[in-house]
């Protein structure tokens, strides 16, 4: 819904998801050889560069995933969507792999794609949707 007397916003894209992690070279590990994501950036900051900025994706994605240790708290409890046009295809790839904490099976129910879920060592949730083929 929308208010016609707002001005509307300029923003376009969600560019960066955040998920905590405990350990960012250990979920380096897990989404780049396991997963199979790329490194998109992978940088220190700071004063005495003490802080680091990393950011995977899936290949060919526009949206990246920044691994950041917690700020305040436990790492986990995240949830993101990623999507693929063969999400059967996904599943058994990614079971394959061992050690990955994948649904046994689908889900799928009258009028929602066929999905399944993931979780990193950390506890986020990953959610791998179906969508159609592009192009």
């Amino acid at each position: 819904m929308s208010d016609s007397t707002q001005t509307p916003t300029t923003v376009s894209n969600i560019g960066v998801a955040m998920f905590t992690v405990a350990d960012q070279d250990a979920a380096l590990d897990f989404y780049t050889k396991k997963l199979g994501y790329e490194v998109r950036t992978d940088m220190r900051f700071g004063e005495n560069g003490e802080m680091r900025w990393l950011e995977v994706a899936p290949p060919g994605s526009r949206a990246r995933l920044a691994l950041n240790p917690p700020m305040q708290g436990q790492p986990g409890g995240g949830s993101i969507g990623v999507e693929t046009a063969d999400v059967h295809g996904e599943h058994e790839r990614v079971k394959a792999i061992g050690d990955v904490d994948v649904d046994v099976d689908l889900m799928s129910a009258p009028g929602t794609p066929t999905m399944f879920g993931l979780r990193d060592p950390d506890g986020n949730h990953i959610w791998v949707v179906e969508t159609e083929a592009t192009g």
